[in-house]
């Protein structure tokens, strides 16, 4: 039996992209996929972090009020929709608030108060938190893509290739922004022995909300990804989000 997977990618609250975030809820809530999985960076928590260090950000912050955000423009929205199981993996910009307080004031940290499970209320909102590597099927993981030592490429697929040969398993990551998917299949005697897939899931940013790009525009992609798994054989989806749509299921849906 065919299971569906809805999975989100790098959203960076609050630098997020509000219509295309409500789009792909609405899709959701029509789609009903088994299950949602966010692949990490729900959150950029831009402050306090080792960027903002010596800044006036580091001591006003927004960590509590950029977790407010997310539960009014995603997990509510979202769990109102949706009632299935939702899984968040931890990205990079999720953990840093308690990698600040960790660093900074590590008598505290012990608490656990700036892990972002306990940020954005991931128990009232029946939200699991995901591991880094989580296998969906056999030999496919869902990663956010900034641990294992992944080597970076700047053509849209190739990041997530390379996670793939490392891993040995094929990958499907967000962090790069980009929106992609490449294979590699290796074999002897005319036989294909083993294939590995490599997809990259895109982003749901506002762009002009990232002022570290300096009004230029960054080499990423809006989309996000549908996956259709009978038992080891997986099917991906890209959906690209493009001119402020989007076509996914056979439907137009326009942001």
């Amino acid at each position: 039996m065919t299971k569906t997977y809805v999975v989100i990618p790098d959203i960076q609250i609050p630098y997020h992209d509000p219509r295309a975030l409500k789009a792909v809820i609405h899709f959701i809530r029509e789609y009903v996929p088994d299950e949602v999985v966010q692949i990490g960076d729900l959150m950029d928590y831009p402050q306090p972090s080792r960027w903002t260090k010596g800044t006036a950000g580091e001591y006003q912050g927004s960590v509590f009020a950029d977790s407010e955000t997310a539960k009014k423009v995603f997990l509510g929205p979202l769990r109102e929709t949706y009632g299935g199981p939702i899984k968040i993996i931890e990205g990079n910009h999720d953990l840093r608030p308690r990698t600040y307080l960790a660093k900074y004031a590590p008598a505290l940290s012990e608490s656990g108060a700036f892990n972002f499970e306990r940020l954005l209320d991931f128990k009232g909102f029946g939200v699991e938190k995901a591991p880094d590597f989580y296998e969906f099927a056999p030999k496919w993981v869902l990663t956010h893509g900034h641990l294992g030592r992944i080597s970076l490429s700047r053509i849209a697929g190739n990041t997530a290739l390379n996670a793939a040969k490392r891993l040995g398993v094929s990958v499907i990551m967000g962090h790069t922004h980009r929106l992609g998917m490449g294979s590699h299949s290796v074999g002897y005697d005319n036989r294909i022995v083993r294939t590995l897939t490599g997809v990259e899931i895109g982003h749901l940013m506002n762009m002009r909300s990232a002022s570290y790009l300096k009004q230029g525009a960054g080499d990423w992609q809006q989309g996000f990804a549908l996956l259709h798994v009978d038992g080891n054989h997986v099917k991906v989806e890209l959906v690209p989000i493009q001119g402020r749509k989007f076509i996914a299921a056979g439907s137009t849906y326009k942001l």
